[in-house]
């Protein structure tokens, strides 16, 4: 057994014995049923802290020749399987992770290339002592190597977009070091499987990708594998019962990703949540907190107003097809989009098209990316007042709501867009900004005899006495009186009746004065 060849159990092992533990094994049956074969090539992209390093130890103790792991697996899902006894522990397994080589090669793609072929030769000789193949190519040593052996390969490669995150130009290497894997994979009787765990999608070059025998499974399409890229929603109410948390906040801070019809929370974050029996922000810990303040503050048109839009809530239309995979070539509004969806930072719709902020604890990291921004020097402003801005709500203050309503729009909408319906709507999503703390906010929900604009409901944990379900209707040209003769006559309160009280809110707009009137009436459900 080797650091990088046939390596034992050891690692998996230890994440075994975490006090939380999610059993992803049934993954295995998944590559299983590919090996061997074309579709034996995978190429699995997702943020950091959801659970690549853990899925690869796994592979590796269940394929590794070297880790007689029966024992472990018999406890796991996978021992159900019915393939499970047949392929475990009957390959040789390649596994290691490449930003190690490229931190060791000092980011030279050549000498690293070099390192992983010298590393791997040198553990096989020695496991293999009368091994005399004189090959330094790591392909051809390990096609004659397997000829001799007859026993094929499972490679297990980690971090393997290294190059594309950490070396800014050097576009030929780029290809040298792709053209590697593709050398070292593609078309290989000797290889059984290829697993690869990164962050980024496989690298674009034009139309085509050099790498293009593997099977891509990211954060915009993980299809079949959608439930092994982060903690579903079954399992974290598993867990929050196992531990006594409270699910509906684990639920408000750590979900949000939604793969294929599968709902997805960050593992390390919910892990965090329940070690530490606190719901706070475990993302600013993480290593991109810089490249979203990066990202989210580039000098490309329009890119402010969307950044606005998100944190008021709304969902944003993205291109996600042009994005070259490649954190240097970030050129357009889709391309920062997109590769905000892949560091995890946005929730994307796959069938709209669409990203948001997909929870509470990462909404907390925009701010926090923003709060010494200039550019968003008003943006903050609107977030720091909002707190103000319920509580006149809640004191039925309807003039000072109208107030700073009208200052929240002249600082925060654009000249060009000022003057329409999405414009008021974005701006009161952002001037309640605060009140996310303890109100689901619901835009056009249906209700009653049509769609309220916006209502406020009250979290599961919130007093509705000192917060209580408040419903938004808006008005473009006509009085606040209008907006809550709506809302009465078309009952949007209907779908509130569990509670003793609404707070209903007319707002309107004057596009000729552009000046805000608000109305304000407590209304009892019978």
């Amino acid at each position: 057994m080797g650091i990088y060849f046939n390596p034992d159990s050891q690692a998996f092992q230890r994440r075994l014995r975490n006090r939380i533990f999610v059993d992803k094994s049934t993954l295995i049956d998944f590559t299983n049923d590919r090996l061997m074969s074309d579709d034996g090539y995978i190429c699995v992209s997702r943020p950091r802290r959801f659970g690549k390093s853990t899925t690869l130890d796994m592979l590796a103790a269940y394929y590794s020749r070297e880790a007689d792991s029966k024992e472990i697996f018999d406890k796991l899902k996978v021992s159900q399987t019915d393939d499970y006894e047949k392929h475990l522990n009957q390959y040789h397994v390649i596994y290691f992770d490449m930003q190690r080589f490229l931190n060791s090669a000092e980011n030279d793609i050549d000498k690293m290339i070099t390192l992983i072929s010298e590393s791997i030769i040198a553990e096989i000789t020695e496991y293999h002592t009368d091994c005399n193949i004189k090959e330094t190519r790591l392909s051809a040593f390990l096609e004659k190597y397997y000829y001799t052996q007859k026993i094929p390969f499972v490679f297990l490669i980690d971090e393997w977009d290294c190059v594309f995150r950490i070396i800014q130009g050097d576009e030929e290497k780029k290809k040298v070091y792709l053209n590697f894997l593709r050398d070292l994979l593609k078309g290989q009787t000797y290889a059984a499987l290829a697993f690869m765990t990164g962050i980024l999608p496989i690298r674009q070059y034009g139309q085509h990708s050099i790498l293009n025998m593997f099977l891509e499974y990211s954060m915009l399409h993980s299809f079949a594998l959608s439930p092994y890229v982060g903690f579903t929603d079954k399992e974290v109410r598993g867990l929050c019962d196992r531990y006594g948390a409270d699910y509906h906040e684990m639920k408000d801070w750590y979900d949000g990703y939604s793969l294929d019809g599968t709902e997805l929370y960050c593992p390390k974050s919910v892990v965090c949540a329940l070690e530490n029996k606190k719901y706070i922000n475990y993302w600013a810990r993480t290593e991109y907190y810089a490249a979203l303040e990066k990202y989210i503050t580039m000098n490309i048109k329009g890119l402010k107003d969307i950044v606005i839009s998100l944190l008021a809530g709304n969902r944003v239309s993205v291109n996600p097809d042009k994005f070259s995979n490649d954190m240097f070539e970030v050129k357009s509004k889709d391309d920062v989009l997109t590769l905000l969806v892949h560091l995890g930072y946005l929730g994307y719709l796959e069938e709209n098209s669409e990203v948001m902020i997909p929870n509470r604890e990462i909404a907390k990291e925009f701010v926090s990316s923003i709060e010494d921004n200039e550019d968003f020097s008003k943006t903050n402003a609107a977030i720091t007042a909002s707190k103000k801005l319920l509580e006149y709500t809640l004191r039925k203050q309807a003039d000072k709501v109208a107030d700073e309503l009208g200052e929240i729009h002249r600082k925060n909408t654009a000249p060009l867009h000022y003057s329409n319906e999405q414009s008021l709507r974005m701006v009161i999503l952002l001037a309640y900004y605060y009140a996310r703390e303890h109100y689901q906010i619901i835009q056009e929900m249906p209700s009653g005899d049509g769609f309220a604009d916006v209502m406020f409901i009250p979290k599961h944990n919130t007093d509705p006495n000192v917060y209580p379900p408040m419903i938004i209707e808006l008005k473009w040209n006509e009085d606040a009186e209008t907006a809550i003769a709506q809302i009465k006559a078309k009952k949007y309160f209907e779908s509130l009746a569990d509670y003793g009280s609404v707070l209903l809110v007319g707002i309107s707009y004057d596009k000729k004065t552009k000046t805000h009137s608000c109305e304000i009436e407590d209304y009892e459900l019978k």
